[in-house]
């Protein structure tokens, strides 16, 4: 089940210096695409943003580390097993994934970012994967994406992809990235997994403000179910293949990059809410006029978790009570309950600390009855509005994550 039409494009334009190659090792599930190698072209620069999640995964650690010591040359990939509270034992397998892709491209260890992602508490089965190493390898191409697409998905069930190009002073600059996620989604840093790779020159200091910068009007504005994953990884590989460089000095440039850049990774964070577990209703919360960042931030994410809000709007029910009572639990500051506004979609329902004079049942019931609906909150009090993207909760949210590990 998932909300929409798919959205991957139907062209995802190849990256110069970034190739990406999938196995099948049935770490999991037999047969299935599972493994994932990119290989990053020399003299390219790659940044990381990371779970917070204190428990974070043997192969976030170690990507953390490896990231710090060499320049990044292959990226290799599991699903079906997060390597996730295994201990030193699950570190000693993930370092021995990187030792076996390290042996097979003739790279340094510390040149190696592993990533996995599935269930947690399980050995992860490195011999399986070691063992269809040279197959990804034997498949990398610049034109691998929709397979890698497939080959890191989980309880997914569409693939994930964002594409676009833009021309600057005759030069074209490529951005093309995928991700992953589908449950156990309020990232606090990124994405289950994500990976964009572009053609223009960064300097890696500057790539890692860009990332940072566009994760957190994306994939940090994301909920499903409020939970943050121990492995979220999102990766930013830069090439340089395209010869034009994005840095400070060019303003405008720099502008038009960040711009591309952020709609990639709002495209691939809603493309995760669309196919969020069991969910039937794509949604948008927008609270305006707050006061700060953080008023307007607690606020919408309240509204997005709330159980009762959630299992509303799965019934396309307009019991906006339940959308007050929140705002009203959401620790604001001197509220002023009369200044408050509170619609869905063009349709004011509350004003002046009650329902409003103009709203109908059959109004809000028009609204809620559609697959994407737009919940605002009107503080008037401020001028900072923020944004978040979430699902309602269904009966089959509760039956994936029951059955997760049968």
């Amino acid at each position: 089940m998932a909300v929409g039409p798919e959205t991957f494009p139907q062209k995802m334009f190849e990256v110069a210096g970034f190739e990406l190659g999938t196995a099948s090792a049935g770490i999991k599930t037999p047969g299935r695409k599972d493994v994932v190698l990119m290989r990053v072209c020399e003299g390219a620069s790659v940044a990381g943003v990371f779970t917070q999640n204190a428990f974070c995964a043997a192969p976030v650690q170690i990507c953390k580390q490896h990231l710090s010591e060499a320049p990044a040359r292959y990226l290799v990939i599991n699903t079906g097993n997060a390597n996730a509270g295994t201990g030193e034992e699950g570190f000693q397998d993930a370092l021995a994934t990187c030792q076996s892709v390290s042996t097979l491209c003739n790279t340094s260890i510390e040149s190696v970012l592993p990533f996995s992602t599935g269930v947690i508490g399980e050995k992860l089965p490195v011999e399986k994967l070691v063992a269809v190493l040279p197959d990804a390898k034997a498949a990398l191409s610049t034109d691998g994406w929709n397979d890698a697409a497939e080959g890191i998905l989980t309880t997914d069930t569409r693939i994930k992809g964002a594409s676009l190009q833009f021309s600057y002073e005759g030069k074209v600059i490529t951005l093309t990235g995928i991700s992953k996620g589908s449950g156990m989604i309020k990232p606090n840093m990124a994405t289950m997994l994500g990976y964009v790779a572009t053609d223009a020159a960064i300097a890696p200091e500057l790539l890692q403000r860009l990332l940072t910068d566009a994760t957190n009007c994306s994939f940090n504005r994301i909920t499903v179910d409020s939970d943050t994953s121990t492995n979220d990884s999102c990766m930013l590989v830069a090439t340089g293949e395209s010869g034009l460089e994005v840095s400070g000095s060019n303003q405008e440039l720099f502008n038009v990059f960040a711009d591309a850049l952020t709609q990639i990774m709002q495209e691939l964070a809603h493309a995760i809410v669309r196919d969020g577990e069991g969910a039937t209703k794509f949604v948008t919360v927008k609270v305006e006029s707050a006061l700060n960042q953080q008023e307007a931030l607690k606020t919408a994410f309240d509204i997005a978790h709330s159980p009762l809000v959630k299992t509303a709007l799965f019934a396309s029910d307009p019991n906006w009570g339940r959308i007050l009572a929140v705002v009203g639990r959401a620790e604001i500051a001197d509220l002023d309950l009369d200044a408050l506004q509170l619609f869905l979609g063009d349709v004011c329902i509350v004003s002046k600390g009650g329902r409003d004079a103009g709203y109908t049942e059959e109004a809000g019931q028009a609204v809620m009855d559609g697959e994407e609906i737009l919940i605002r909150v009107v503080l008037n009090r401020g001028d900072v509005s923020e944004t978040v993207w979430t699902t309602d909760l269904s009966h089959d949210y509760v039956s994936i994550n029951a059955d997760y590990r049968s």
